[in-house]
């Protein structure tokens, strides 16, 4: 029997714009913090606990702070698009840092978690002074997602018609809890926010890493050699879903926090 690892009970803290945030804290609370950020339809339980990351990092003697992004897992779910942008997405990160009396800490994200963590490691240098990016592209990944034939589907079941629309449905549709409409809200408040800028990268030491089946390779790639202290790591063997669950990407992650402090 495999006994999957899962999130303790959170505790919530309240976004500037009224969203609840369910956060959770785990490890050494006397440790050198962490701040893991989940990715598009996931959560920090799905992404962080069910795949050995936090066990990993508490066993490393790190405090790890987590929380479940907007319109995901326990937190709040607006079925508005104005109520997702990057600029309020890095708001709850600095929202949670703030809560839990945390400052420079690490920061550990994966795909929208990733891009997250860009933004906050330019803009709050102050929060961010190591991170790991992994799955991350230029460019905004989900300028392909039909949002109208998502929004048909859910309203009456009507065929998406687009795999890339069906494959982010599906994955959505697959973690208990999810709500599709505050998910198919978010691609469409996102769609045109601020993008990773290799004319303005993390100035702090960046681990990116992704897998060697992941279309966005090379993009993620080419982020990698436009930061000054920017570090790459092919994932091997894995795509964009299952790089998570990767310890080749997982050892590599804990390795660089070490070297960075």
């Amino acid at each position: 029997m495999v006994v999957v690892a899962r999130a303790p009970e959170p505790r919530f803290v309240l976004a500037p714009d009224g969203v609840r945030l369910a956060t959770y804290e785990s490890g050494d609370p006397d440790g050198a913090t962490v701040l893991a950020v989940h990715g598009f339809a996931s959560s920090a339980s799905a992404n962080w606990y069910a795949t050995g990351w936090v066990r990993e990092l508490a066993r490393a003697g790190r405090r790890v702070l987590s929380f479940d992004q907007r319109g995901h897992g326990a937190s709040g779910k607006p079925h508005g698009p104005s109520a997702y942008s990057m600029p309020l997405l890095v708001a709850d990160v600095q929202t949670v840092l703030d809560t839990y009396l945390a400052d420079g800490v690490a920061y550990v994200g994966y795909s929208l978690g990733a891009r997250v963590g860009w933004h906050a490691a330019v803009e709050a240098p102050h929060l961010v002074d190591r991170a790991v990016l992994g799955g991350i592209p230029d460019g905004d990944p989900l300028t392909r997602f039909r949002v109208d034939a998502a929004r048909r589907f859910i309203a009456d079941g009507t065929a998406v018609g687009d795999r890339l629309t069906e494959t982010y449905l599906e994955m959505a549709g697959a973690l208990r809890g999810n709500d599709l409409s505050a998910l198919v809200s978010l691609v469409e408040g996102m769609r045109g926010s601020t993008q990773p800028d290799p004319a303005d990268p993390p100035r702090v030491p960046v681990l990116f890493a992704t897998g060697t089946e992941d279309p966005i390779l090379e993009a993620s790639r080419r982020l990698a050699a436009a930061a000054p202290q920017g570090t790459f790591f092919p994932i091997p063997g894995r795509g964009h879903f299952n790089a998570p669950t990767s310890r080749e990407f997982r050892e590599r992650a804990l390795a660089f926090l070490e070297e960075t402090g």
